[in-house]
């Protein structure tokens, strides 16, 4: 045993782990190898090895630098409550704890936040690391720990390192993990010890995939190489604010006084997006589709003439290059920041059963096994001025603390607010500077030396502009050398050998939010709430609330930049004047909240914060849409209007809603359709009468979602530019003037260049928008399509929607097979838990080892119960609701949880997915809080003793 970590009782493990149950290729390979080299050696390795890393979970373990003894109970699910006497011990254990069951995941993300996955993976990761490193998440983080958070943030932090540390002491790989072992195999790598950066760190990799709207900034840019302004702004309509109500209502603002905040900053400009002429890049002679001559996008909005379509070009190619880059890091909490979502929502007391409010929260998240929360409790057994806390639910393994959950006191929840706090900027490069106000600026330089297993070591340049923003287009030769020949008008400097770009995000800049974290887990009002969330800094949630006291609110937190009026942060904006750099931030105290409004609920669920012209700041151009938060309140107020109260499980029943709202729009215009292919009318006919809910096991969803796929496609899809389109998707266009598919007479193909679940149009409510949009507009050149094989040509709305209906029925004839009584939305739409690392790649062997799947599930995207998929890319599931759960704020013991997977990271461990099933079936596990509730509930107790 490790000489810190003596093991005086129980020796063997508990009773987790007694059942069966990105890029490695190497390792993948030979590991192989090794599990069927020889049976006796196969079957050493199956037993020995994979038991190796299961942690005990009962009797007594001697953990040194303990002030006194420590509980740890775990329920039948291995979820732990942690006892303990103070709080350097709490998180102590807290780190022991998280490390037994999900150390490898935590190594893994540790390397991916310090650009370092190629010391484990080879060379396969260094391109990863090469933009890891230049963004310098790690180095910020250590800037905040040395230079922001409060003197308790660190003690706890660095109680939470030893903890990890002394679980590691003295333990070889397959001691700690499976996948060790198999690493063990291709290299010699050791794990090192666990720092408080490295905890840092990881809410850095969590701001990075919620980080706003970087994805339509670039996707924008890139249209212009085949659409025009106009076109371009009605694939990004106006947020429907008359029949999709904002977050807050009835809320505050303080101190709203003009136009300025506290740090002199001019507000941001009008909300919404939209086009304009002016200096960068062009569209060209004969952009658009049926459009003639197109005029050029601005970029930011600068003065000045259109510029050429060389120029363009040139940008297109560095955007594309920047978004392959970017898709490539892997994702942390999300994909990639793309689709990303999330519910939550309150309701007050005066309109539940209990009398006292209820909160729900499901995080949507791309799937990943383990699930990227972790459950646990972590309880003083007497709250004092030297043990603290009292509070339970959702943490991230590698960080001390609880995220989302609630203490004896007060609940909250999160979901991305999608404030936009990411600019683009273009950079002219002049030998060792870059260009600003007229002047040739050097820039800041540092050396990084990614080191890579199995091979030569290798040396980058960072380069930083002002404010540390980092050259982006420094980690592809690509983004560099586009552009040489490249003309532009007289109000933009050359390009000479392309322009870089430079990356300006609130994240790059040292904060406070660890200290949100502990903040928020020991509030005990709303004051105290409000306090805690004014030091969360990134990513910038939407926080609601409530408290045993009957109150209910919500605050918006985060560092939101204020920029020069009439700069909206939509699109790429020039890096040469000063006049486009971030002008502040706006102070918390003009951050919009609301407490305790009349209505007696509130809901977040990524739509607009606040109506614009309640609010003279811009907080982003992009939000999301308005469907699944307008559902939710919808059925909040159906129950309210019907005389009912709600209870728990109808917080519950609302998370599983899957009704479909474009279906809704759809589904009439569809039915009276004439369709004279009787085969076809057999499908269409499954529509008549349905409700609109995706059940798993609809036939009538799958059709239509089918139907939906292909009306998204053949309108709007194949008339993108490759760089949003599918990877392999090839199209036959014009190649006079670009202007979108024509029929397969022509002999240039173009094929597409996106990974299935990032392409466009993926399907999710703003597409809900575009479409409504064009409905009244029969004739509209959106609803045109050529002639395909046999499939004829469509010249208005209801030949397009024929023509859908029709690739529709042989789509799912192909997939499902003809008979429709065997089809089923379940059957299309599946979901694969896969292990992030060894699990993504390779033999099917290894993935039978560490993945599981598939599940059916019912759902969908934009529903409540926001199942993702990707319409460009397939059915499959692509993001999901991480966990769920609803706070009863009347009697805590009464709430319920659930996880997308299991609390262990140990592949063969009993926990690894028990709570898959319920989960996909929509049930809630009970949550035990109370001391009582906690040791009815326990299976398993271990005691850690100094």
């Amino acid at each position: 045993m490790p000489p810190n970590t003596t093991a005086t009782t129980g020796d063997k493990p508990g009773k987790s782990g007694r059942k069966k149950g990105r890029k490695a290729r190497l390792i993948v390979l030979v590991l192989v190898l090794a599990l069927i080299g020889g049976v006796a050696y196969g079957a050493y390795w199956s037993i020995s090895t994979v038991r190796a890393s299961f942690p005990q979970t009962t009797g007594t373990i001697t953990l040194k630098g303990l002030s006194g003894p420590v509980d740890v109970k775990r329920d039948g699910y291995g979820i732990p409550q942690i006892y303990a006497s103070s709080d350097e011990d709490l998180f102590m254990a807290q780190g022991y704890v998280q490390a037994q069951d999900r150390f490898w995941e935590m190594d893994v993300r540790r390397h991916m936040t310090s650009g370092r996955l190629s010391e484990m993976f080879g060379k396969s990761q260094i391109d990863n690391d090469e933009f890891l490193r230049t963004l310098g998440w790690d180095r910020i983080a250590e800037r905040e720990y040395r230079t922001k958070l409060s003197a308790s943030t660190k003690k706890y932090l660095q109680a939470y390192a030893e903890g990890v540390n002394a679980y590691l002491d003295g333990k070889d790989g397959k001691e700690i993990s499976l996948e060790y072992a198999a690493l063990g195999f291709t290299n010699d790598y050791k794990p090192q010890k666990w720092t408080p950066v490295d905890s840092v760190s990881w809410l850095k990799a969590m701001a990075w995939d919620l980080r706003g709207n970087m994805q339509d900034e670039i996707d924008r840019a890139l249209m212009t190489s085949r659409l025009g302004p106009q076109q371009i702004a009605q694939l990004y309509p106006q947020y429907p604010y008359d029949r999709h109500r904002p977050i807050v209502q009835e809320g505050g603002y303080d101190a709203l006084t003009g136009e300025y905040d506290q740090q002199g900053g001019t507000s941001a400009g009008s909300t919404g997006t939209g086009s304009g002429s002016g200096t960068g890049f062009g569209t060209g002679t004969g952009t658009g589709f049926g459009t003639g001559t197109g005029t050029g996008s601005s970029v930011g909005g600068a003065t000045g003439g259109t510029s050429s379509s060389s120029a363009s070009s040139a940008l297109q190619s560095q955007l594309a290059g920047l978004y392959k880059v970017l898709d490539d890091v892997p994702a942390a909490v999300g994909v990639n920041g793309n689709g990303i979502g999330s519910n939550s929502w309150v309701v007050a007391g005066k309109h539940t059963i209990t009398g006292k409010p209820l909160l729900a929260n499901d995080p949507h998240l791309s799937a990943s096994l383990p699930s990227v929360w972790y459950q646990m409790g972590l309880h003083c057994r007497t709250i004092s001025s030297t043990c603290q806390y009292d509070v339970t639910g959702y943490t991230f393994a590698g960080m001390p603390g609880v995220v989302i959950g609630h203490n004896k006191d007060v609940a909250w929840g999160m979901t991305n607010s999608g404030v936009d706090v990411t600019d683009l900027y273009l950079e002219k490069l002049t030998g060792d500077g870059y260009l600003y106000d007229g002047k040739v600026v050097p820039f800041r330089t540092r050396e990084e030396t990614i080191k890579v297993a199995g091979g030569t070591a290798k040396k980058i340049v960072v380069r930083e502009t002002r404010d540390g923003m980092p050259l982006l287009s420094d980690r592809s030769d690509e983004l560099v050398q586009v552009g040489k020949k490249a003309s532009v008008d007289t109000a933009a400097p050359d390009r000479g050998d392309g322009y870089g770009i430079a990356l300006r995000w609130t994240a790059l800049d040292a904060g406070t939010t660890m200290d949100a974290v502990f903040a928020m887990d020991k509030a005990a009002d709303w004051d105290d709430f409000r306090a805690a969330a004014k030091l969360f800094d990134v990513p910038s949630q939407n926080l609601v609330y409530a408290d045993t006291k009957n109150h209910i609110g919500y605050q918006l937190p985060g560092k939101i930049p204020t920029r020069a009026k009439g700069v909206n942060g939509s699109v790429p904006v020039p890096g040469w004047d000063s006049k486009y750099r971030w002008r502040g931030f706006l102070a918390f105290d003009k951050l919009p909240h609301e407490h305790d409004p009349e209505r007696g609920y509130i809901v977040t669920a990524n739509q607009a914060v606040v109506d614009p012209d309640a609010y003279p700041y811009t907080l982003t151009t992009d939000w999301g849409y308005g469907t699944r938060s307008q559902r939710i309140s919808d059925l909040i107020e159906q129950k309210i209007k019907g005389g009912g109260k709600i209870s728990t499980d109808d917080m519950r029943q609302m998370q599983l809603d899957n009704s479909s709202e474009i279906a809704k729009l759809l589904v009439p215009v569809l039915l009276k359709i004439d369709i004279d292919d009787p085969d076809v009318r057999e499908a269409q006919k499954l529509l008549e009468g349905w409700d609109y809910t995706q059940d798993a096991d609809s036939a009538a969803a799958a059709y239509f979602n089918s139907v939906w796929r292909n009306i998204l496609k053949l309108a709007f899809g194949n008339k993108l530019p490759k760089e949003l389109r599918v990877k392999g998707q090839c199209l036959w266009v014009d190649p006079a003037d670009t202007t979108g598919p024509v029929d397969d007479t022509n002999k240039v193909r173009e094929c597409g260049r996106r990974d299935a679940d990032q392409a466009q149009p993926d399907g999710g409510d703003r597409w809900f928008e575009v479409v409504r949009t064009l409905m009244d507009d029969e004739k509209s050149e959106w609803w045109t399509a050529p002639r395909s094989g046999t499939r004829p040509a469509a010249h208005s709305r209801d030949e397009l929607f024929e023509r859908a209906m029709i690739d529709a029925r042989w789509e799912l004839t192909s997939k499902l097979g003809k008979d429709i009584d065997t089809w089923s939305w379940g059957r299309l739409h599946r979901l694969f838990l896969k292990n992030q690392t060894l699990g993504t790649e390779g033999p099917g062997i290894i993935q039978y080892v560490l993945n599981r799947g598939p599940w059916k599930l019912g759902g969908g995207e934009a529903a409540v119960n926001a199942t993702g998929w990707n319409a460009a890319g397939g059915y499959g599931v692509v993001w999901v609701p991480s966990m769920r759960m609803v706070v009863n704020l009347d009697s805590l013991d009464k709430s319920k949880w659930i996880n997308l997977s299991g609390a262990s990271g140990h592949a063969y461990s009993a926990h690894y997915t028990d709570q898959t099933d319920k989960w996909a079936k929509g049930e809630l596990l009970p949550w035990s809080f109370s001391p009582q509730a906690v040791d009815d509930s326990t299976s398993d107790t271990l005691t850690l003793k100094p």
